[in-house]
């Protein structure tokens, strides 16, 4: 059941990487955390480290994810290069410094985390000019200086220390810069990519120093078995999704965005 359950779960990450830049942490992270404290108990090794595993889990599927999202999007020709770099190298470089901060503290920490930072981006969202309803104008603004450098470092430590993705930043970050939801939704992929990289490979190295031994099938925090599996599904889901690319009404679009939060953000909270 578990392994059917990944599957499905695994497809919705693929729906939601090419239909609104989630690489897959809005699913995986829920999922995972709720599954691994359902069948550990909170002593056990996997109970203590169940956080852990499912943020560093999430952030080696969105490479994947990433990755082919960032493909079809390309071929689609939904990608605008100068949003893209170098707002994508200041990520990488706060993703390792929040993938290195998620190693050292508590697994409720993160949570708790998740869902505040949730809630004040669907506020945001909701009551901030320029997401739900598009401007009018047609016209696109550049990102400014501050905005790259200290914006992007400030989305690469908090989406790694969350494990995800950095979508829920990027998204309003170049949705008030004037572009569509279409657009907006498609460059949050590659952007995901160094958070997804940095992050991943640093829970691997970091994962050492901790005390817990998880078993065979893990490589630091990594859950080899659950990867493979959200990965199958999530092929899946991007093959369904790709079809819809460009064709979803930019209201529409948005609404739905918010309403993913919303339900991710109740899911962490019942626990």
């Amino acid at each position: 059941m578990s392994y059917l359950l990944l599957t499905l779960f695994g497809c919705m990450t693929g729906v939601t990487a090419v239909l609104f830049g989630f690489g897959g942490g809005f699913v995986v992270v829920p999922l995972l955390y709720r599954m691994l404290m359902a069948h550990h108990a909170v002593d056990d090794p996997m109970g203590q480290s169940a956080m852990h595993i499912a943020v560093a889990t999430s952030t080696c599927v969105m490479i994947v994810n990433a990755l082919v999202a960032t493909g079809k999007h390309r071929r689609a020709g939904n990608l605008v290069r100068h949003y893209l770099w170098p707002l994508g190298g200041f990520i990488a470089m706060g993703a390792v410094l929040g993938a290195v901060a998620a190693t050292w503290v508590s697994g409720e920490v993160i949570r708790y985390a998740f869902i505040a930072y949730l809630g004040l981006t669907i506020v945001d969202c909701l009551f901030r000019h320029g997401f739900l309803t598009p401007s009018g104008t047609g016209n696109t603004r550049r990102l400014g200086r501050a905005e790259v450098s200290v914006g992007g470092v400030g989305i690469g430590v908090i989406a790694t220390f969350l494990g995800v993705g950095g979508s829920v930043m990027t998204v309003p970050l170049l949705r008030r810069c004037g572009l569509t939801m279409n657009q907006a939704t498609s460059m949050a992929n590659p952007l995901s990519l160094p958070v997804a990289v940095a992050g991943t490979l640093t829970y691997l190295s970091m994962a050492g120093f901790g005390a817990h031994d998880l078993g065979p099938w893990f490589i630091g925090y990594v859950d080899l078995l659950a990867f493979a599996v959200l990965t199958v599904g999530s092929m899946l889901g991007i093959r369904l999704a790709t079809r819809w690319i460009g064709r979803i009404p930019d209201r529409i679009h948005a609404r739905v965005y918010v309403g993913l939060l919303v339900l991710v953000m109740i899911s962490m909270g019942l626990n």
